[in-house]
């Protein structure tokens, strides 16, 4: 549907000011494509973000889980039931969905995204990539790159929790529930990804390592 349709549609039926479980209960049971296009309006970009990332910055093959993920979301409208927050439903779709993409990689014999910078790597100058200010946006886009090699050295449980994290800006009890692993092992995973990111980082930038960087500090974020 056109964007100039949703936006016709929002104003003259008010979804737009609907909670997003409220719309995908419209989609399962009125079957309604008006409401399944908005909740696509919504998402698909953060689905994109997420599955590029997860898949080591693979933008086709991102974009390809991205419309699988909205396919398996339609396909199982009917079985849906909002227990839990419509965004953690869908997450794991396309959570899966990269799990899956990455599991046949392996079995291809394709080298693991973590081969590439083993015990080194997003702290030390990972505060520095997501400082507030003017040139915010461009320091993140200076790094792009280097944070990408950052996202390839870690596994996919540490590259999952470092994702929703800090550039999804999940709660930690939030990620556990998307997980469904406890919180402490969220935080846990945290720690060790950003360590593990922060020598890569400055490993990749030739910059000196800076001990005792703090990852821990991201705890109370």
């Amino acid at each position: 549907m056109e964007a100039m349709g949703i936006i016709e549609f929002r104003n003259w039926f008010g979804l737009g000011d609907m909670a997003d479980e409220d719309v995908m209960v419209r989609v399962r049971d009125l079957d309604d494509s008006n409401s399944f296009a908005l909740l696509e309006n919504r998402w698909r970009a953060p689905i994109t973000r997420l599955c590029e990332r997860m898949l080591g910055g693979d933008v086709h093959a991102g974009q390809d889980l991205t419309q699988e993920t909205f396919v398996r979301l339609y396909s199982r409208r009917s079985s849906y039931q909002p227990r839990a927050k419509f965004s953690t439903y869908l997450w794991r779709i396309a959570l899966n969905l990269c799990h899956d993409e990455l599991r046949r990689r392996s079995r291809r014999g394709e080298p693991r995204l973590s081969a590439g910078c083993d015990d080194e790597c997003l702290s030390a100058h990972e505060a520095e990539v997501h400082a507030p200010g003017p040139d915010s946006t461009l320091i993140a886009h200076e790094h792009a790159e280097v944070v990408r090699d950052v996202l390839r050295s870690l596994s996919p449980a540490h590259r999952e929790v470092l994702v929703f994290r800090h550039f999804e800006g999940l709660k930690f009890r939030e990620i556990a529930e998307l997980l469904q692993i406890p919180e402490g092992t969220v935080k846990s995973r945290m720690v060790e990804a950003l360590d593990q990111a922060a020598r890569c980082f400055e490993k990749r930038r030739r910059l000196p390592a800076r001990p005792g960087s703090g990852a821990a500090e991201d705890l109370n974020l």
